[in-house]
């Protein structure tokens, strides 16, 4: 597991608590919804998080099968304790323990752009997919595009000029291309049926919250460690961030593509 895919410690209470609101709980809904009108009785959750989609998925499947899993234990543990009506489970997308054909559809939210290999996931995808089933995902646009990520880059640069990471660029904002998107999934055995542009407004008590939600509990952290002492570092991008969107409440638009794909016709499950 590399430092762009772990969480350990308080990070997932962190990341639940001040980034849930402020860029994941808009889209949740949605993309449960979204899954709910197939009418899956097996769904399975990849790269699930602190189980901020799985709520929303056991809200609107009441009667549904739903198995959530993420790679990283950290974050099964604390997404287990805190949501119920799902089965959790830790697991590699790129290599699940599930049979052929398992479900009806697999789901993921803002989770696809952490994955190494994403043609190695889709096939992974398209083999545990019954006969018609869908796979459902969410990936950032450009950064640019979501002020809150942006203005997080911005304060990075201002804090550290001569070495700012580049975490949210290059991982969480750097799978927003529709056409590479596309190209993946046919890699990996399935086809999109749509890929369609989605922006909904996310809120936050401060400016000071979405920083520590980035710093504190997001891979960037380390990268943040790497560079001088992580409490002075994330008190700068606070103030940085303050400066560029307001002292809050807070209320800004965020960017995303929902994809839809479907396994290829006459295309075998692959292992």
């Amino acid at each position: 597991m590399s430092a762009d895919t772990a969480w350990v410690e308080t990070m997932p209470e962190i990341y639940h608590r001040a980034l849930g609101p402020a860029l994941f709980q808009p889209f949740a809904a949605h993309l449960a919804a979204t899954v709910a009108a197939m009418s899956p009785r097996r769904v399975l959750e990849l790269a699930a998080g602190t189980g901020i989609g799985t709520a929303e998925l056991v809200r609107a499947l009441p009667a549904a099968e739903i198995v959530a899993t993420d790679l990283n234990p950290a974050m099964v543990a604390w997404a287990e304790a805190h949501v119920g009506g799902a089965t959790w489970q830790s697991a590699d997308a790129q290599d699940l323990d599930f049979p052929d054909g398992s479900f009806d559809v697999v789901s993921c939210q803002f989770g696809v752009m952490f994955f190494p290999d994403k043609p190695a996931a889709f096939a992974e995808t398209a083999r545990v997919l019954a006969p018609g089933g869908a796979m459902v995902f969410t990936v950032w646009d450009v950064v640019t595009a979501s002020p809150f990520p942006h203005a997080m880059v911005q304060s990075l640069a201002a804090v550290l000029p001569e070495n700012p990471p580049s975490f949210i660029v290059r991982v969480p904002h750097g799978y927003s291309d529709p056409e590479q998107i596309r190209a993946d999934l046919v890699a990996g055995g399935l086809e999109a049926v749509s890929i369609d542009r989605l922006v909904l407004s996310g809120t936050a008590p401060s400016a000071r919250t979405v920083a520590e939600g980035f710093a504190l509990g997001s891979p960037l952290r380390f990268a943040l460690q790497e560079r001088g002492e992580l409490a002075t570092l994330t008190d700068r991008l606070a103030e940085e961030m303050t400066a560029r969107l307001g002292e809050g409440p807070l209320e800004e638009v965020n960017t995303a593509w929902v994809v839809v794909a479907r396994r290829l016709s006459g295309r075998p499950p692959l292992r």
